[in-house]
This record gives structure tokens, C-alpha cells and sequence, in this order.
């Protein structure tokens, strides 16, 4: 396959790198890996009835992506019942919600007084986890 999207000039391969990793005889072979997004974009290039079905699930979820930018209430009901069909309780869902809703106007606290860099949003949520536990995150 890296053959045929070399000849094909594919920008796929390109992010297609080896890694070391344990085979099943226990020996350490170099192995081809990808990440997420390269992974579906070599689904949507093989040319197989078998890959239909992700190729099916591929637009059906990026369909619904669509829809949830359009609206974002859609995203939260479809996390709902997500988490309903996981067996969460109701109770569970809406703790989780609010503690997302209470993280979000926090960070956007933050922001505005000046806090812009990742590394600093972890230095304070480090800060209130090691109030609130006793540890660090680490």
C-alpha cells in the first residue's frame, strides 16, 4: 500500500512513519504507524467493498459534525444520549455537564486576565487540584 500512494503521489504517505514496537514473537520490528486522521484518509483511499461500511460511518459522523456546528445543542443532546446508551445516570450526566459548564467559565476567567499559553491553564489547574486533593496532577 505505501508503494501505490507513493507512485500516487500522496500526501498520505508522507505521514506514514516506523516504529519499534513488540511483535508477537516478543522481538522489537520496526512497524508502520499513522496517526488518527492519516488512518481515515487511507480508508477513504482504499478502493475495497469491504471499506464501505467506515467509508458509510466516515460521512455519517462528519455529517453530524456538520449539523452540531450549525447547532451546538445538538452536540450536547447527542453527548447525552451517548452517555445514556454507556449506562451513566442521570444524575452523572448532569454533574458532568455543569462541571464542564463551571471548567468553561473558568478558563474564559483566565483568559481574560491575561493567562494565554497552555503550560499556564496546567500550572493553575495543577494548583487547584493539588488544593483540592493534596497531590499534583503529576
Amino acid at each position: 500500500m505505501k508503494k501505490k500512494l507513493l507512485n500516487e503521489g500522496s500526501e498520505v504517505y508522507d505521514k506514514i512513519v516506523r516504529l519499534k514496537m513488540k511483535a508477537e514473537d516478543g522481538k522489537m520490528r520496526d512497524t508502520d504507524i499513522a496517526d488518527t486522521e492519516t488512518l481515515l484518509r487511507l480508508i477513504q483511499s482504499v478502493p475495497s467493498p469491504k471499506a464501505e461500511p467506515f467509508k458509510q460511518l466516515l460521512a455519517k459522523v462528519g455529517y453530524e459534525r456538520m449539523q452540531e456546528i450549525q447547532d451546538p445543542e445538538m452536540g450536547l443532546n447527542r453527548a447525552r444520549e451517548n452517555w445514556q446508551k454507556l449506562g451513566r445516570s442521570e444524575k452523572w450526566i448532569q454533574q458532568r455537564m455543569t462541571g464542564q459548564d463551571t471548567r468553561n467559565k473558568l478558563t474564559d476567567y483566565w483568559k481574560e486576565s491575561g493567562v494565554e499559553k497552555s503550560d499556564e491553564f496546567g500550572f493553575l489547574t495543577n494548583i487547584i487540584h493539588q488544593e483540592w486533593t493534596g497531590i499534583t496532577i503529576k
